[in-house]
């Protein structure tokens, strides 16, 4: 099986929804990434844009700056509460990303922002060198209530 196609969904015991994928620190494994996290959300019922948007950013830059030739990146997604946690692990743990305002006329160098802008919280963990993980929380909606029918005054 292609290690691209190897992804794991699971609830942990406690009650935790995740999502995990080893892919190719390639462009195709970054496209892949965000296809992969679109649909376990969806799967989940939850809101894609802005998780898409963290992810794909978290994932090009692992394959951009996180490659290291023949290894692979992890993507990891779960749920706790009402948060949605995104990790991608790569295995450049000497290249720790950074938010800077990139040159105006630079055609790279704005996805850390946006990640910025969409996430709530952000950061690196460093983990066994050579790995690091870079994750990203975003704060989901609260489920609408549906109406009773009860006619009552909340519904």
């Amino acid at each position: 099986m292609n290690q691209e196609n190897a992804a794991t969904t699971a609830q942990l015991d406690s009650g935790v929804p995740n999502f995990s994928v080893l892919l190719s620190s390639t462009s195709r494994g970054a496209r892949l990434a965000r296809l992969l996290a679109a649909d376990q959300l969806r799967t989940w019922e939850l809101p894609t844009e802005a998780a898409s948007h963290v992810v794909a950013e978290l994932a090009a830059n692992a394959a951009i700056h996180g490659r290291h030739p023949g290894r692979s990146f992890r993507l990891t997604l779960y749920v706790i509460g009402s948060t949605l946690r995104i990790e991608v692990t790569d295995t450049r743990g000497d290249r720790r990303p950074k938010l800077q305002e990139p040159d105006t006329d630079a055609e790279s160098g704005r996805g850390l922002l946006l990640v910025d802008a969409l996430a709530d919280r952000w950061g690196v963990a460093e983990d066994r060198f050579p790995r690091k993980t870079v994750w990203a929380e975003l704060r989901l909606p609260r489920p609408e209530r549906a109406p009773t029918g009860s006619g009552g005054a909340r519904d």
